[in-house]
């Protein structure tokens, strides 16, 4: 059993390990120090102690599974209305790399009501088997419903790899799934590789803020799960011609949730998909005052694109949250991204970074900005952008 122990004899009562405990969990008496019982063995204390007076036993951790029973890689194949999300096709294209590189099949997971059509169109963008789950209660996505069916499903077939894309849906679906299986998540991936001795997946993401990357793994269980941020990685070309299977798993649907999805409701916004779109025009906090807000809309509505925010604009209740882009938003990757008013910072920065062309609009020529942008316009965005709205319309008629 775990044990955390003070050693008197060793202990001088300096209250160094009193500021390294994150839960308030040790005091000082008598220059002594106290473990209380709030404490949770985290062992964040032990190396704080120079004077080795902290004796700390992990348990011994059992595996009661076979790691080499589980083969092959899963993606969920996120569908709304019948009709597979892009990142779906995304994670294909990356679920393809990983599984040839560690010779096994690439599978999708399909949850809906008449999803047939689907599972073939996750079949021609790379998946060897798909395993559809159709009945009517699973047309709309519900948490409780979808995670008990998942973890069933991979219970029975036992994937090594599971890829999730980290939307609403799948950052509520995989932490549900992975707790329940007693296994590892990594969230919001950019980068999935196979170590090539072990042959266990390296799975790298943005830390601190976005000023470190850190691979992550997950050695001692299975399935080793993942999810990955929208337009982080590439389809591939869709193949009609290509031959998969259809697995129509055997599962225990729920009967009785204690959730029930009543109605699903687009907002405005969501007219023009921001992860979806081509061309993204984002307001930052040098437009200067809520009602400036219409002249990126304009600009947008001129341009055909999709309207963004840098999170200084969200927080401030100038538009909604569903417009934000960055590490605590959405990640984009359009043709163009307009960048109006907006300085940079890594946390904005992670999430438009990989849009093939930038335009940045700052009256500040040394903002961050403009070392990622394709060009660069150095100036009043409230100025600038009417100039620019007046010019697109004389072009575009």
């Amino acid at each position: 059993m775990a044990s955390i122990n003070i050693q008197i004899e060793k202990c001088i009562g300096c209250k160094i390990c009193i500021g390294s405990c994150p839960f308030g969990a040790i005091k000082v008496e008598d220059k002594k120090a106290q473990i209380l019982e709030n404490c949770t063995m985290c062992g964040a204390c032990v190396s704080s102690c120079k004077f080795e007076a902290i004796d700390f036993k992990k348990d011994e951790v059992a595996y009661s599974y076979d790691l080499a029973s589980y083969k092959g890689v899963w993606v969920f194949g996120e569908q709304v209305g019948g009709t597979p999300a892009n990142v779906a096709f995304e994670l294909l294209g990356e679920g393809r790399k990983l599984a040839d590189n560690l010779n096994v099949q690439l599978s999708a997971v399909l949850f809906g009501d008449n999803v047939e059509e689907a599972a073939r169109t996750l079949i021609s963008y790379g998946a060897d088997n798909v395993y559809m789950v159709d009945h009517p209660t699973l047309k709309l996505y519900n948490d409780e419903a979808y995670s008990d069916i998942f973890v069933q499903l991979i219970q029975k077939y036992k994937p090594e790899i599971v890829l999730l894309g980290a939307t609403t849906y799948g950052r509520s679906l995989a932490p549900r799934v992975s707790s329940r299986l007693n296994t590892g998540l990594t969230a919001d991936c950019t980068s999935l590789e196979i170590d090539p001795d072990k042959k266990i997946l390296l799975q790298t993401r943005p830390a601190f803020g976005g000023n470190l990357m850190a691979t992550i793994i997950c050695p001692n269980h299975r399935p080793q799960m993942s999810t990955v941020r929208p337009k982080v990685m590439k389809a591939m070309e869709p193949d009609k011609s290509r031959v998969g299977k259809i697995i129509r798993a055997d599962v225990n649907i729920p009967e009785v949730v204690s959730v029930k999805v009543v109605n699903v409701v687009n907002n405005l916004c969501e007219m023009v998909n921001l992860t979806e779109a081509d061309i993204i025009v984002s307001a930052g906090r040098g437009i200067g005052d809520p009602k400036n807000i219409s002249l990126v809309e304009e600009l947008a509505k001129t341009l055909g694109a999709a309207v963004g925010a840098s999170r200084a604009v969200v927080d401030s209740g100038w538009i909604e949250y569903s417009h934000q882009v960055g590490q605590t938003g959405k990640t984009v990757g359009p043709k163009v991204y307009f960048a109006c008013g907006i300085s940079g910072a890594v946390q904005h920065l992670a999430g438009m970074s990989s849009s093939d062309t930038i335009i940045a609009i700052n009256k500040n020529p040394d903002a961050p900005i403009f070392k990622i942008a394709t060009f660069g316009i150095v100036g009043d965005v409230l100025e600038v952008l009417p100039a620019l709205i007046s010019e697109f319309k004389s072009r575009l008629g």
